[in-house]
């Protein structure tokens, strides 16, 4: 058993088990083999492009990528790499948010909307120092979060940045302007982690 439910939220055994239960999500909505004329990915496979694959070592056929595999590229490109591991073990559905959004906008991208979410709750630094815009979640980064945690608590904290990422988000669809992609980027990457999620905690790592 992975987690356990308690009247606060759900409580995972580990980090490594919130990414598996992410990285599932993932594959639910990105689904199998596709190589859409509209998609600046051309060809993917469980939601991996084939240049993510390349830079990974598979040099197969993008319709056969082993999901197996397709797994331990998200885990190391989109959860560990980025240090989004990180923040699961502060808030696993802020954690949520960052990796889905990640895999569909890129890491470095979701990292910025973080840390820009962060800066605007700061109230202009006054509640605590704002924070370098680099799309690098670091030591900075997880600062400005902790002390928001402490200005608004726990919960409140995860829900308004989800939310402010999401705002960011959609405004990133927008100006993409992509007609084909666009009803399903808002109903599956918009408002995709219930705020509800923003009680569970990850055993032992609670600040």
């Amino acid at each position: 058993m992975t987690a356990t439910r308690n009247p606060g939220g759900k409580v995972w055994a580990s980090v490594g088990a919130v990414a598996l239960a992410i990285v599932g999500a993932v594959f639910t909505v990105e689904g199998g083999f596709s190589d859409h004329p509209d998609d600046p990915g051309g060809k993917t496979n469980h939601g991996v492009t084939e240049a993510v694959a390349r830079d990974n070592g598979y040099h197969g056929d993008m319709q056969v990528l082993p999901k197996s595999l397709a797994q331990q590229i998200y885990i190391q490109d989109y959860v560990t790499g980025p240090g989004f591991d990180r923040v699961i073990a502060l808030s696993p559905a802020l954690g949520e948010k960052l990796v889905d959004a990640g895999v569909n906008a890129g890491p470095g991208q979701a990292a910025r909307w973080l840390q820009e979410a962060l800066n605007q709750l700061s109230r202009g630094g006054a509640d605590y120092p704002r924070i370098a815009v680099d799309g690098r979640v670091g030591a900075g980064t997880l600062a400005a979060y902790q002390a928001l945690e402490r200005k608004r608590g726990r919960e409140k904290a995860c829900e308004l940045t989800v939310k402010l990422i999401d705002v960011q988000q959609g405004a990133h669809y927008m100006r993409l302007n992509k007609p084909a992609f666009i009803v399903g980027w808002a109903d599956h990457r918009l408002g995709n982690v219930p705020l509800a999620r923003c009680a569970d905690s990850v055993q032992g790592s609670m600040t």
